[in-house]
């Protein structure tokens, strides 16, 4: 199959099915030819996060909708006009090459449609390019009621957030200082023919010029380094464990934040959570990657009393299911997949998952509380709720270079300093000590 066929039929299964493109493209690009996997990637990432405009575009184009069951047909077609509107791809490359890909979808019928449709969007281009300019949705390539949440969310950044939602990730690491510091990495990478620029504000943080395959990266499997983008290296510390502390890493999967936080301290005593045994696996082969190790348990953050031991923790980290409206470019199928009801049905999950797992914190321990989200229903006001209905919390403020200060917590926005859109803010439990107004961190 060719690759633009195997695009096809992997995102009618994003449109037709609403499965997760990273849940379905990896097994496609380890089963593709080496050549192939970069274009197959882009296009798969490229109809995900300009399929809003797409979709305006291919409307205008055909004559009559595509069945529902035809997903594969209609994602060919926004293959085509992917390939046309935003690649560099020669006009009759793109066209001739996407009819052929509609032959091997084993549909006659397609061919002929295809063909149509792209020559004549060749034909038509400067009055679809007026379309697009006049549909915000199109223009933006974001969904409507995304736009209006970020509108009156970041009423002042929103253009900003969509643009950046827009570009292409940077292909960040994670240099394990366990073995060595980031410049002496940063040297075996340019031995190795790769340049890497620092992160400001994030001491562990390079990003590649160019992206690159993890395995062809100087000691990768050896766990010198890992692929993260810079905003998740804040959570370790943030955090501030020590070593021999109980710590334990709530909805760890798929374990990036749990290899940075025994990076941090080897010797703590660390449980890793997830309720997706199957997910927990990626934590376990992380893990053996770095020569790390830790407690990995399934099991739902929300009901601890089915799976915690009833010893305190020192140190707890909240990475919440969230909406990922901040790390949709590089998860664009998430302009998809998500809904606006999922927002409030998230934001009660995060309530009770904090509130179920504040009670397995020891005084004196300190609850960082993290998603991927920049709406503020989910982040700032999920904190406030939890600090009016928990006299024993108290937020310690963020101090940091990075992002920006909130009512409750800190926020990075989507492109800001070159990170992906993260949410943090810190509480620590009272020590139950009449007349104490505050207290210190455990150390």
């Amino acid at each position: 199959m060719s690759v633009r066929a195997a695009a096809a039929c992997l995102l009618g299964q994003v449109l037709g099915e609403g499965r997760s493109l990273a849940v379905v493209l990896p097994p496609a690009l380890d089963r593709a030819d080496p050549r192939d996997r970069g274009l197959l990637r882009e296009l798969c990432h490229g109809v995900c996060r300009w399929q809003p405009q797409l979709q305006a575009l291919l409307d205008r184009l055909l004559e009559q909708p595509l069945a529902p069951r035809e997903q594969a047909v209609r994602a060919l077609l926004l293959v085509g006009l992917y390939q046309l509107w935003h690649l560099r791809i020669p006009e009759h490359a793109a066209v001739a090459e996407t009819v052929a890909a509609a032959r091997q979808l084993r549909k006659p019928w397609a061919v002929g449609l295809t063909n149509a449709v792209l020559r004549a969007a060749l034909r038509r281009r400067a009055n679809l390019v007026a379309v697009v300019a006049e549909d915000e949705t199109a223009r933006t390539a974001h969904p409507r009621w995304l736009l209006e949440w970020l509108k009156r969310d970041w009423p002042d950044d929103w253009l900003a957030i969509v643009a950046a939602n827009n570009v292409r990730p940077p292909f960040a690491l994670r240099v394990n200082r366990l073995h060595l510091e980031r410049e002496e990495y940063r040297s075996r990478l340019a031995a190795a023919g790769r340049n890497a620029g620092l992160v400001a504000g994030v001491a562990t943080a390079l990003v590649l010029d160019e992206p690159a395959e993890p395995a062809a990266l100087p000691g990768f499997a050896e766990g010198w380094v890992t692929v993260q983008d810079a905003a998740a290296q804040l959570a370790a510390p943030l955090l501030e464990v020590r070593s021999g502390q109980r710590v334990l890493d709530a909805c760890a999967a798929p374990g990036g934040k749990t290899g940075h936080l025994l990076e941090c301290a080897p010797d703590l005593e660390l449980t890793a959570l997830d309720r997706d045994a199957g997910r927990l696996e990626r934590v376990r082969d992380h893990l053996n990657r770095l020569r790390l190790g830790a407690r990995l348990v399934a099991g739902d953050a929300g009901r601890p009393a089915e799976w915690w031991d009833g010893i305190p923790y020192d140190r707890i980290l909240v990475d919440a299911p969230c909406s990922a409206t901040g790390v949709i470019r590089r998860h664009p199928d998430i302009k998809l997949l998500r809904r606006e009801s999922d927002i409030a049905v998230l934001a009660d999950r995060q309530r009770t998952i904090l509130a179920g797992l504040w009670r397995l914190l020891r005084p004196g321990g300190r609850l960082l509380y993290a998603t991927c989200s920049v709406l503020r229903q989910e982040n700032e006001q999920v904190v406030d709720a939890f600090l009016a209905a928990h006299p024993d919390a108290v937020e310690q403020p963020i101090a940091a270079s990075w992002g920006r200060p909130l009512s409750r917590g800190r926020q990075i926005l989507p492109g800001e300093a070159g990170m992906d859109g993260f949410y943090y803010a810190g509480l620590i439990k009272r020590t139950p000590t009449p007349g104490a107004e505050s207290c210190r961190p455990a150390n």
